[in-house]
């Protein structure tokens, strides 16, 4: 498989500016980027997101991925990227249901028009919508079998369970954003700038 290179240079002024609904950019991330690259104020010098990476982190770079990089395609294949390691538990539950699918696609269709790429996405979100109102019923249902145990005097065995739970969770979290910055710095040192 051919490695796609990226643009992965944006600049001081675009992260100062790259906020929506502020204007600005978090005024902490900010500094620590600023005091990293030796600098005092924003400027239009070459910035890459493997610096803001390695300077302020996952979270601060995704967040200059979406708001302050020059074209999306970059963000658009990341997406594609996390949205392809948990479609396996969509299209589980929903064999016939391509939509997810179809939007993973269209987001990695350099060619596609946005409108394309909006109809895509608001069916993509449909079908997650309808996924998760499913996953509530059945999250309501356990929560029903869950009450009928703690109310037979099984609170230590739920305790027990809900802790475990938990910490799968927490673990199972940690692990998919340790991933996810793997693959994003993967991304970031194919880039071509």
């Amino acid at each position: 498989m051919t490695e796609l290179k990226y643009n992965s240079t944006t600049t001081l002024k675009r992260i100062r500016e790259g906020s929506p609904g502020s204007g600005r950019a978090c005024e902490e991330g900010y500094a620590k980027l600023l005091k990293t690259l030796g600098k005092t104020k924003a400027d239009d010098e070459p910035v890459t997101l493997l610096q803001v990476l390695d300077s302020n982190g996952f979270d601060d770079a995704l967040w200059v991925l979406s708001y302050a990089m020059p074209d999306d395609r970059l963000a658009r294949h990341f997406q594609a990227w996390c949205a392809e390691q948990v479609l396996h538990l969509f299209e589980a539950e929903f064999p016939n249901d391509t939509r997810v699918r179809d939007q993973i696609a269209m987001l990695r269709n350099d060619d596609a028009t946005e409108a394309e790429r909006a109809a895509a996405r608001d069916a993509a979100r449909d079908a997650a919508r309808a996924a998760a109102r499913d996953a509530a019923w059945a999250a309501a249902g356990a929560a029903a079998r869950d009450a009928a145990w703690a109310a037979a005097g099984a609170a230590t065995r739920d305790a027990a369970r809900d802790a475990a739970r938990a910490a799968a969770r927490d673990a199972a979290w940690a692990a998919a954003r340790a991933a996810q910055e793997a693959q994003l710095r993967k991304m970031l040192e194919n880039a071509h700038d």
